[in-house]
């Protein structure tokens, strides 16, 4: 078995912290030191003290639903984040961040080379949670997934420092990618890719991912008729990270601004 990069053995340990249930003063310290640090807003969520875990208050959920779009052809944010990069698929390239450009052949992997061709000329999209965001992650439109790989890898912060200085950042960490269809059968690629301190990502329809483990080679499912509404919880980070959305020429027409923070349910542009 192959040594583990010190990136995911950091994380390990601080996921093996953050699942620890503390005694009720002590963590209650550790909640609120965290809140007040990160400058969490929590009003939507229980109070700091009643999360027995720091993971439980990381992957917190909302208590009341946010309500969707009354548009149903409204595309939304998924996530509670900042858009760090947008734009158009050139030549098989999307960036990472401003002048950082990276193939996504590696970044899909072997088993989706086929959706690389498909978004060529289409739209990418890059979301960045931070520590303090709302950590789940819901379906932006109305999709059908066919397929989802788990590919291990390092896992590097993904801050603006090293998205401007280290080349193919996404495609150096784990990851898990979902490849969709929408219902005119165009296709949309979700990634979800871990960085420093994510000990997990989770996907609720998909027990089997397990995430920062000992697996050292990307393991695929495919799925039939598995369809995901718009606004459907599919899992969390644990800790902030990024979320890579492609989507095929001439299916979405977004209306999005680099460096925009956005909240989930937030309207991020039109499905054609």
């Amino acid at each position: 078995m192959s040594k583990r990069h010190y990136t995911s053995a950091i994380s390990r340990a601080f996921g093996r912290f953050a699942s620890k249930p503390f005694p009720a003063i002590v963590q209650h310290t550790i909640n609120a030191s965290y809140v007040k640090l990160m400058g969490l807003d929590m009003s939507e969520f229980r109070e700091p003290a009643s999360y027995r875990t720091l993971n439980a208050l990381f992957t917190r959920a909302l208590e009341k639903p946010r309500p969707l779009p009354e548009d149903p052809q409204a595309l939304i944010s998924g996530v509670d984040a900042r858009i760090t990069e947008y734009g158009t698929i050139e030549k098989g390239h999307a960036y990472q961040i401003k002048g950082m450009a990276y193939e996504i052949e590696g970044l899909f992997g072997s088993y989706h080379q086929d959706e690389v061709k498909a978004v060529e000329g289409g739209v990418f999209m890059n979301f960045y949670l931070s520590p303090k965001d709302y950590h789940r992650y819901h379906m932006p439109m109305r999709l059908k997934v066919r397929s989802l790989t788990h590919i291990p890898g390092k896992l590097y912060p993904v801050n603006f420092p090293l998205l401007r200085n280290m080349p193919s950042l996404f495609i150096e960490n784990e990851r898990v990618v979902l490849s969709c269809e929408d219902e005119k059968g165009r296709v949309h690629v979700l990634v979800l890719v871990g960085a420093l301190n994510v000990g997990k990502m989770v996907v609720t329809f998909e027990p089997r991912v397990r995430t920062n483990s000992d697996i050292t080679e990307p393991q695929h499912y495919r799925y039939e008729e598995k369809w995901l509404e718009r606004g459907e919880l599919f899992g969390w980070f644990e800790m902030g990270s990024t979320i890579l959305t492609f989507s095929q020429k001439g299916a979405i027409v977004p209306q999005v601004a680099i460096n925009r923070k956005v909240r989930f349910t937030d309207v991020l542009g039109y499905v054609n």
